[in-house]
């Protein structure tokens, strides 16, 4: 279970590989990120669902901070109020961190994807808000 936070602290974030489409049962906004507004955001508290380990390191010396989540693959799940929830947690905002490829090049399942396949990242912030 989480701990507790202030109703005044700013509120944690959800950091991902990916979100499941087919969790979004409400308004969701997905709009473009950079680095430094992701740092800042994780600074007050981020938990990680990371689900692909080959990808983990690479994303985490990107980030600027630990991406490794609690336990391996974490499932996210539905709140009552149809927000992302992770082990008792409730969040209203997510990131995503995706990683571009060199052209041509995917990865089989459970590869290990080295370094230099990564040309880039892609940072995604997933929001939910509370108007219609």
């Amino acid at each position: 279970m989480e701990e507790a936070v202030p109703r005044n602290a700013p509120a944690r974030i959800l950091v991902g590989n990916t979100f499941p489409l087919s969790l979004v049962r409400r308004r969701a906004v997905i709009q473009p990120a950079g680095l430094a507004e992701l740092q800042a955001r994780a600074a007050a508290g981020s938990v990680s669902f990371w689900g692909h380990p080959s990808t983990l390191a690479a994303a985490s010396a990107f980030a600027g901070f630990d991406l490794a989540p609690r336990r391996e693959r974490p499932a996210l799940r539905l709140s009552a109020e149809l927000l992302p929830e992770l082990d008792g947690a409730v969040f209203s905002e997510c990131w995503i961190l995706s990683p571009d490829f060199t052209p041509g090049f995917r990865p089989a399942p459970s590869e290990e994807v080295p370094p230099e396949r990564i040309t880039g990242w892609q940072i995604l912030r997933l929001t939910f808000p509370d108007e219609p």
